[in-house]
């Protein structure tokens, strides 16, 4: 089978990729992605196939999508806080760019399409832990526009028959995510941070909660999805209902560093949550035999990933 993954050379498409590759049923897979914050060096040593191109674009996702039996649409502008500042580039990447892909999956003759919604849309429904059926309440506009990929996707299911599964990130990490940018997610810009001998910076008291899962755990189950041609017409959260606060990630790092890290703590960001814990009842269901890398082995593998790029080298 040929799998497409949208925004495949970013950080959860390249390692979602090379999962795919190492399944006897998947024979191709090509990445459509327009480099804005994927990279090729992300697709080194891999027999993944580039195209370079945005999901705003019909043509493209029509070459990509040639063939396919699969679409994982991963494609997207990532970060609340850079939503805030843009939140129409949020939109029209993240709800108008799923409405692209969804109808290149249909004209290229109903696809199976996986979609990566996100644990924000549960935004100021502080309930734990979090179950598909709550109250979606988000509270950011990148929140908003993840809650369409996941709206749409479902509707297309109803609507039009296509066979579609929306996940529910909650917080993944792990090998080749981004450091050192603005808009960095929390564990790359603590371990980029640790590494340089810097202080880490906290957004408020450190005592906020994540539900952080590995991207390693999180490409398994993705591609168990495509091979396995799982469909579900409501939301699934992708993640094991673990819970732990920032402050307790500075001490595991700690560990795995063999040294304390400074950190340095600052005024709460708008539009960040407190608290995110997935209940994986769902996720279960359809996964029974999923076994989810645990935090200290996955910060022990991101360290170690980090510590081999140049500009980590002692």
């Amino acid at each position: 089978m040929k799998v497409v993954i949208t925004g495949g050379a970013g950080f959860i498409g390249a390692n979602l990729g090379r999962e795919l590759l190492s399944r006897p049923e998947v024979d191709e897979v090509v990445a459509l992605d327009d480099l804005s914050t994927g990279s090729r060096a992300n697709l080194g040593g891999t027999d993944i196939r580039l195209i370079e191109g945005t999901i705003l674009d019909p043509a493209a996702l029509d070459e990509a999508c040639s063939g396919a039996s699969s679409i994982v649409h991963l494609g997207a502008l990532p970060s609340v806080p850079r939503s805030v500042i843009d939140p129409i580039a949020s939109h029209h990447a993240n709800a108008t760019g799923t409405l692209e892909v969804l109808q290149a999956a249909r004209r290229a003759g109903d696809l199976h399409v996986v979609s990566a919604s996100s644990s924000s849309v549960y935004g100021a429904n502080r309930e734990l832990p979090k179950r598909e059926s709550m109250r979606t309440a988000p509270i950011s506009p990148y929140a908003v526009s993840k809650q369409a990929t996941e709206a749409y996707t479902l509707s297309f299911g109803h609507t039009y028959g296509l066979p579609t599964l929306a996940f529910r990130f909650f917080n993944v990490y792990g090998p080749l995510q981004a450091a050192g940018h603005a808009y960095a997610a929390v564990l790359p810009a603590f371990i980029d941070a640790a590494l340089r001998g810097v202080p880490l910076t906290i957004h408020g008291d450190g005592e906020q909660t994540r539900d952080f899962t590995y991207v390693g755990t999180v490409s398994r189950v993705i591609a168990d999805a495509v091979v396995g041609r799982v469909s579900d017409l409501e939301a699934v959260n992708l993640a094991f209902g673990s819970r732990t606060s920032l402050n307790a990630v500075v001490d595991e790092l700690a560990d795995t560093l063999g040294g304390r890290p400074a950190v340095e703590h600052v005024e709460p960001r708008a539009g960040d949550v407190r608290d995110s814990q997935a209940d994986n009842s769902r996720l279960r269901s359809h996964f029974p035999d999923v076994s989810p890398v645990p935090l200290r082995e996955g910060l022990e593998a991101t360290v170690e990933w980090f510590r081999s790029l140049p500009e980590y080298a002692n």
